[in-house]
């Protein structure tokens, strides 16, 4: 499942191509028949994203409508730069420009959303790292109120929203924290430090288009060329401190990676 880097990758670039055009919205697949019906022929206004979830804003010809994307396990998307190539039969939807197709296939959820629909799904989310509107204080007072451990907390969309299974590893990792504990165990500057480094990782995501972890502290500026995902502790054999064996178990259904003998810290 992607991260929450990766779909506001997506959105910047969506709004960049889209913005302010007027679209031929389709659904070759059918199952966003309905929706395509109401949007089709409608403004494209923005593009943005709150953790893993990705809204657009149109303007027809009635009201504004917003649609809703999680992509899961499966979503993907696809741009092609011939506006009349044929669709696969898998795309749930379309959006045509005059110079651009982009082709949505396999999310989770795609549906059409008024703006107390859009209220509705957001405030089901936590502190999303890569919003201005948010900081180390919101996540500070999630974590308080959350009695499971820092490992599950940080895979809860509503605790924290954007950080996935890669980013949850390294960060524990990266701070020498025991996955164990309980996220409320933890003091408020451990907490903050969290928080900082998710925002940084996360942002050097975007630009990168790429997990990476092993910078320096404080590289927002993403390697040439683009570099593939370069991580520490996800899916390594052996501890880069340490050189200890790395001990891997489920948590919130997806596989931890950590250093029992680097990561004590238990506060």
């Amino acid at each position: 499942m992607p991260e929450g880097h990766t779909v506001h990758r997506l959105a910047r670039d969506h709004h960049r191509w889209f913005s302010g055009q007027t679209l031929d919205v389709l659904s070759p697949q059918g199952r966003f028949s309905e929706g395509a019906a109401v949007l089709d022929g409608g403004r494209f206004v923005k593009a943005f994203a709150h953790g893993k979830h990705l809204f657009y804003e149109f303007n027809t010809s009635e009201t504004v409508r917003w649609v809703h994307i999680h992509l899961g396990l499966f979503g993907r998307f696809k741009t092609f730069r011939d506006p009349e190539r044929p669709p696969t039969p898998n795309v749930r939807l379309r959006l045509k420009a005059a110079d651009r197709l982009l082709d949505l296939s396999g999310p989770t959820c795609c549906e059409i959303l008024d703006v107390p629909g859009v209220k509705q799904v957001r405030g089901r989310l936590g502190p999303d790292p890569l919003l201005p509107q948010f900081t180390g204080d919101d996540c500070v007072r999630s974590f308080a109120r959350r009695k499971a451990s820092v490992a599950a907390v940080l895979m809860d969309q509503a605790a924290i929203a954007g950080v996935g299974n890669i980013f949850r590893s390294e960060l524990l990792f990266y701070h020498r924290i025991n996955p164990d504990i309980p996220a409320q165990a933890l003091r408020e500057d451990t907490v903050h430090a969290l928080w900082d480094t998710a925002v940084e990782w996360l942002t050097l995501g975007v630009k990168a288009n790429a997990i990476i972890t092993t910078l320096p502290a404080g590289t927002l500026t993403p390697p040439r060329p683009r570099p593939k995902e370069k991580v520490a502790i996800y899916k390594a054999a052996h501890c880069p401190r340490c050189r200890g064996e790395v001990d891997t178990f489920s948590v919130r259904q997806r596989t931890v990676y950590a250093c029992r003998t680097c990561q004590t810290r238990t506060q």
